[in-house]
């Protein structure tokens, strides 16, 4: 049987720590419950009596099903006993039935950060442990700055560890705190660890400071610890943490250990990741490993047409097995197999003229060149190939427009900026001219032409812009240079499409995207 490791996630105390991200105690509960169903051992809600926050979601704790709900805190304060230490009175107060303690590990910390003998950091660790044991909690020594303090006096370092497993701890942690130390050294110093104490009881918690984080972990399991921790997508202080959504499929498919979770399950690690993401208001990382869009996308020719005939030529395991799917992109790279792999996936019944497949191969290619990216922009990409075999109809024709900005000081003494867009759009033998004010010139635009065609195409009433992006293409030509807009919009159901045009005249390139947003909108959802 595969050996077993312990999967220990601190998403929602580590996670809290990285810049930007602010979790609620409603994000806690959602991804608290989400990790259990996953099948993640222990799930570290935060620490009780640091902020208001944790209180609360201690205060209402989800109900686990499959995890062992857990409190961080620290060891007792110098000076201080175990019975009259408010920070350790908050932990066992949680009701969490398990706690974990951050200590000292590295001689440096205990005599500059604590300055305390040393001999009394032993003592706190030993001494909190033994409470918590007493009191019928699972309890985990988390040994802060470890491989920096074994590197500079492994006797202590032992020590401190020594005094944990001795007072009781479950599991005893050694944590790459600065995430300075790299996988030879960390491989080298575990096996060296495990001479001395049972990898069973062996945690190892990863920063990712030099990009090491999860080869870290990795590299820990294989010299003996049988427990992780990390978070999900990476979040952490600095640089993050260690990536659980990348260790635990390589812990299980790549070196076969038992995480607990049946294989089955490993589909549902891209979405937890994105529900992160969602619940924080972000987009997902395209290139993640295993989770990300890109992470099974193919854009060169060659490698289209060798994954056509077997994935495995490019693809290091079956997308669906982590809950993702492959993906083709069309490009100036991309040759006749890209362009009919995509089609395929649109729905886009190939027609059997070659000659229309090397048309739209040519187009593609000729459009990038001008600076068209339809590798992000598959609703553009979708109009054009449908528009050169003759699928795409002439919904409407916009015969011109005008955009007016106009900067000033109004009534009240303020200074604003107003723009209006009047726009002329003929559909079939009807002709309409209307004017909108907006905020900004593409806003303005967009109302302009939303005014025209919603009379006329209801369908496009629940459609809005929910990205914008601009990117110069030419920046050698500062103001005068090329640029490229992005827009991605999206349907009140959920549905997302991203559009793509290009042009020297910024409102320009955002009419053709707008265009594109339009035409594809009434494709789908009926014009």
């Amino acid at each position: 049987m595969a050996e077993r490791v312990y999967l220990f996630d601190t998403t929602l105390r580590d996670g809290a720590q990285t810049s930007g991200v602010d979790f609620s105690v409603a994000d806690k509960r959602a991804m608290a419950i989400a990790l259990d169903k996953l099948g993640i051992d222990y799930v570290e809600g935060g620490w009780p009596g640091a902020n208001p926050t944790d209180d609360a979601f201690f205060g209402d704790a989800p109900t686990l099903k499959r995890a062992k709900f857990t409190a961080f805190g620290m060891t007792r304060r110098p000076g201080r006993s175990v019975g009259n230490d408010p920070g350790l009175a908050a932990l066992v107060n949680s009701g969490a039935p398990v706690v974990t303690l951050v200590g000292k590990s590295w001689d440096f910390h205990v005599d500059v950060a604590l300055n305390i003998p040393r001999e009394e950091n032993i003592a706190m660790i030993g001494d909190s442990i033994a409470h918590l044991v007493s009191l019928g909690r699972e309890a985990i020594y988390d040994a802060e700055h470890f491989f920096d303090g074994y590197k500079a006096n492994p006797a202590y370092a032992l020590a401190c560890l020594k005094a944990a497993q001795d007072a009781g701890a479950r599991w005893t942690v050694l944590c790459d705190t600065n995430g300075g130390t790299l996988p030879h050294e960390v491989a080298r110093i575990v096996r060296e660890v495990t001479a001395h104490f049972p990898g069973e009881t062996l945690g190892i918690h990863a920063h990712n400071d030099t990009e090491n984080a999860v080869a870290n972990s990795l590299a820990a399991v294989e010299a003996g610890v049988r427990q992780v921790q990390g978070t999900i997508n990476g979040l952490g202080e600095r640089c993050g943490n260690a990536n659980l959504i990348s260790v635990i499929p390589s812990l299980m498919l790549k070196m076969g250990f038992d995480t607990g979770l049946p294989v089955e399950d490993l589909r549902h690690l891209t979405g937890l990741s994105h529900l992160l993401d969602e619940r924080l208001n972000r987009a997902p990382f395209k290139h993640a490993a295993y989770v990300g869009a890109s992470a099974f996308a193919h854009k060169g020719g060659l490698h289209v047409s060798a994954v056509e005939k077997d994935p495995r030529t490019y693809e290091h395991i079956p997308p669906e097995t982590v809950g993702n799917r492959r993906r083709i992109l069309v490009s100036d790279q991309a040759g006749r197999s890209n362009v009919i792999s995509r089609c395929r996936d649109l729905g886009i019944e190939v027609p059997p003229e070659t000659s229309k497949i090397d048309a739209l191969v040519d187009l593609v290619k000729s459009r990038e060149f001008d600076g068209y990216s339809y590798d992000g922009a598959d609703a553009s990409f979708e109009l054009l190939a449908r528009r050169l075999f003759g699928e795409v109809p002439d919904y409407f024709t916009v015969t011109s427009f005008r955009v007016l900005d106009e900067r000033r000081w109004n009534a009240l003494g303020k200074l604003v900026t107003l723009s209006e867009a009047t726009i002329r759009v003929t559909v079939g033998d009807k002709q309409e001219m209307t004017v909108a004010d907006g905020n900004g010139p593409v806003n303005a635009l967009d109302a302009a032409l939303r005014k025209a065609l919603i009379p006329l195409y209801p369908s496009l009433d629940d459609i809005h812009l929910t990205d914008y992006k601009v990117r110069i293409l030419s920046p050698q030509d500062g103001t005068k240079a090329v640029t490229r807009v992005m827009i991605e919009s999206q349907k009140a159901n959920g549905e997302r499409w991203t559009t793509v045009g290009v042009s020297p005249n910024i409102i320009d390139a955002s009419f053709n995207a707008l265009h594109d947003v339009i035409c594809f909108a009434l494709l789908k959802f009926g014009g």
